[in-house]
């Protein structure tokens, strides 16, 4: 659904992406991360045509965006970090004006409008004027606006800032049904916890370039088992395993993959009780640090 070859932005001698490539399938909930200045929201600028590219290509459900920009406009949803609407007109009023680039009759927008603010969960405050809104509030219509035209793809650029928790639980609630209906979402956020919630694929960005790409999952080079016996096993029984350290009562395994089973079959055979036998996989933190100290 979205296809980026070699995609490199300069600002004067500053070069905001250099060469990035990446691609992102149909129906995928892609999180894109990266710390502060590595390039997520001008790739997110460029990908719906705000921006142009110094060089490289973008193409969104096969369209060209750099030559047919209004046509990916129609099929994208996009929420910015920093949304802004018209203060002294309500939140009704509001869509009701973007609507209108839409060409929707008047019964159809209101229908769509009211349905949005019901799935955002602002209904009780669609006739308040926006300036009279919370950030979170703004939140909430900002992703009302995104759903306007009915998108296949959404673009959505620190999505949760401003939303209290509940508001971010909702918010992941809203994403996951977004996906049933078979949208792709492309969800960059600085908040690790949201992405590994609702992401299936992640995208690393770095200085301007894609430094790992691909399912969670993929990113454990090593996985932990905590082993715990009775009596209390002999650490080197489990060196075969991988690195072996002793902690209190406990033996931490590091190894390559899960060999659980085979630690099991080993302990049992040697007349061991398995008091714990359990996986710590790291957390998306843990990961997205490894990868980006590596890289520098």
């Amino acid at each position: 659904m979205i296809e980026v070859e070699n995609l490199t932005k300069m600002y004067g001698d500053f070069k905001a992406l250099d060469g990035l490539s990446l691609k992102v399938e149909e129906n995928d909930v892609f999180g894109y991360l990266g710390p502060n200045g590595a390039g997520k929201t001008t790739t997110i600028n460029l990908m719906i045509g705000m921006l142009q590219p110094t060089s490289g290509s973008i193409r969104i459900a096969d369209i060209d965006v750099e030559k047919n920009p209004l046509e990916v406009k129609k099929i994208c949803g996009y929420l910015p970090e920093n949304v802004g609407f018209y203060d002294h007109m309500t939140a009704k009023q509001n869509l009701l004006y973007f609507s209108e680039f839409y060409g929707f009759s008047k019964q159809e927008t209101v229908r769509i409008i009211d349905d949005l603010f019901e799935l955002v969960g602002i209904a009780d405050a669609a006739n308040k004027k926006v300036g009279e809104f919370s950030r979170g509030m703004k939140q909430r219509l900002g992703l009302a606006q995104a759903l306007l035209n009915d998108p296949k793809v959404i673009f959505l650029d620190e999505p949760t800032s401003g939303l209290d928790p509940q508001g971010a639980a909702d918010f992941r609630e809203i994403i996951r049904d977004l996906k049933k209906e078979g949208k792709t979402i492309f969800f960059s956020s600085h908040i690790l916890s949201e992405v590994k919630e609702v992401c299936e694929t992640v995208g690393i960005i770095n200085k301007g370039k894609l430094v790992a790409k691909g399912k969670i999952e993929e990113f454990n080079q090593n996985v932990t088992i905590v082993v715990e016996t009775e009596p209390s096993i002999d650490a080197s029984i489990l060196e075969p395993f991988g690195n072996v350290k002793v902690k209190d009562s406990q033996i931490i395994v590091e190894a390559e993959k899960d060999c659980r089973i085979e630690i099991s079959k080993t302990l049992v055979q040697k007349g061991y009780i398995i008091k714990e036998l359990h996986l710590m996989e790291p957390s998306l933190e843990e990961i997205y640090l490894r990868i980006v100290q590596e890289e520098e």
